[in-house]
C-alpha cells in the first residue's frame, strides 16, 4: 500500500476515559499513526497523551467536534451516559457520519439505548468491551468483543486491532456487553471454584501448589487457574482487576439475567462472596482475593 493511501486510513480518534486501561489503549492507537484527541477529568492523564504526540481537549464536546470517531473507556453505564449526553458532552460535538465506540463494560440495555439516541443524529455506535487487564492493554493484546452493524464494524475493525490481539463481532448492538458479562461470570465462578478446591486440599493436608501442578494440564486447567493460582499461593492480591469492578460487572449480569428471565445461581453466589469481601474492606484487592473469603470462613491461611 502506498504512503498516500495509508494516510487515508489514519483518523482523528477521540478518547474519553484515560484510566488504568484507557491510557495505554489510547497510546497504542497513537502509536499506530492515528491522532488521539483526549479528555479526562484528570489533567495529568491528558498531559501523558499530549506528551506522546496527541491533542488535549477541554471537554467531551470538544472531543466530539475534533474527532472522526470517539472511543469511550468508562467505569459503568452512568459514567458513559454522563460523558455522552450531559451539557458540553460528546453528543453536542458530534455530527452525522461520525461514530462512538464504547469500550466500557456496561449494561447491554443501556448500550442499545445510547445507540438509538446517537442514531437520531446520524452517528454510528459499537459496544466493544475488552478483556485482558492492564498488562494486555499496555502491550496491545486485549480481546475485544463487539456489538453492532457489520458495515460499521468493518469500518472500524482496523482501528480496534491497534489495541488488541483479537477483535470479534458477536452480534448487534449490546451483544458485545452481553459477551463481556458472560466472560465475567465465568471468571468469577472459576476463581471461586479454584479457591474452594485449594481450600479443601489445604485443610486435608495437601499442598495446594502441588495440586495445581498436578491438575493444570488436565480438564480442570484454565487460563484463570494459570494466571491467578500463584497470587493465591503468595497471598498477593495487588489489583490487576479489582473486586469492586467485578462486583459492578456481576451486578450488570444479574440485572440482565433477570430482565431476560434466566436463572444464574452460581453468579449470584460469586456476587455474595465478593460483597462479603467488600464489607470486610477488600474491595480494592484483585479478584483472585476471592480466596480470602474461603480463608475467613474456614479460619486458616492458604499461605501457611
Amino acid at each position: 500500500m502506498g504512503i498516500s493511501q495509508e494516510r487515508k486510513h489514519k483518523m482523528k480518534v477521540g478518547f474519553i476515559g484515560l484510566g488504568i486501561m484507557g491510557k495505554p489503549m489510547a497510546l497504542n492507537v497513537q502509536k499506530a499513526g492515528h491522532t488521539v484527541v483526549a479528555y479526562d477529568h484528570h489533567q495529568d492523564r491528558i498531559d501523558a497523551i499530549v506528551a506522546a504526540g496527541g491533542v488535549g481537549a477541554k471537554s467531551g464536546c470538544e472531543v466530539g467536534e475534533q474527532s472522526d470517531v470517539v472511543i469511550m473507556m468508562m467505569q459503568n453505564s452512568p459514567n458513559v451516559e454522563s460523558a455522552l449526553f450531559d451539557e458540553d458532552g460528546v453528543f453536542e460535538g458530534l455530527s452525522e457520519g461520525k461514530a462512538v465506540i464504547d469500550m466500557s463494560s456496561i449494561n447491554p440495555i443501556k448500550s442499545r439505548e445510547f445507540a438509538a439516541r446517537l442514531a437520531k443524529k446520524g452517528v454510528d455506535f459499537l459496544d466493544a468491551p475488552v478483556s485482558g487487564g492492564e498488562p494486555k492493554a499496555i502491550d496491545g493484546t486485549i480481546a475485544v468483543m463487539v456489538g453492532g452493524e457489520q458495515d460499521v464494524f468493518d469500518k472500524y475493525e482496523p482501528l480496534l486491532q491497534t489495541m488488541a490481539s483479537t477483535v470479534t463481532l458477536v452480534g448487534g448492538v449490546g451483544a458485545g456487553n452481553i459477551t463481556k458479562l458472560a466472560n465475567q461470570m465465568i471468571v468469577a465462578i472459576n476463581i471461586a471454584g479454584i479457591s474452594e478446591a485449594y481450600s479443601l486440599a489445604k485443610k486435608a493436608g495437601v499442598d495446594p501448589s502441588r495440586v495445581y501442578q498436578a491438575i493444570r494440564s488436565g480438564l480442570a486447567g484454565s487460563v484463570v487457574m494459570d494466571q491467578k493460582s500463584q497470587k493465591i499461593f503468595d497471598g498477593n492480591f495487588e489489583p490487576g482487576f479489582r473486586i469492586e469492578l467485578h462486583i459492578k460487572d456481576l451486578q450488570n449480569a444479574l440485572d440482565t439475567s433477570h430482565g431476560v428471565n434466566v436463572s444464574t445461581p452460581f453468579t449470584s453466589l460469586a456476587m455474595e462472596i465478593m460483597q462479603s469481601l467488600k464489607a470486610h474492606g477488600h474491595e480494592k484487592d484483585d479478584h483472585s482475593g476471592i480466596a480470602e473469603w474461603y480463608e475467613m470462613v474456614n479460619d486458616f491461611k492458604l499461605q501457611d
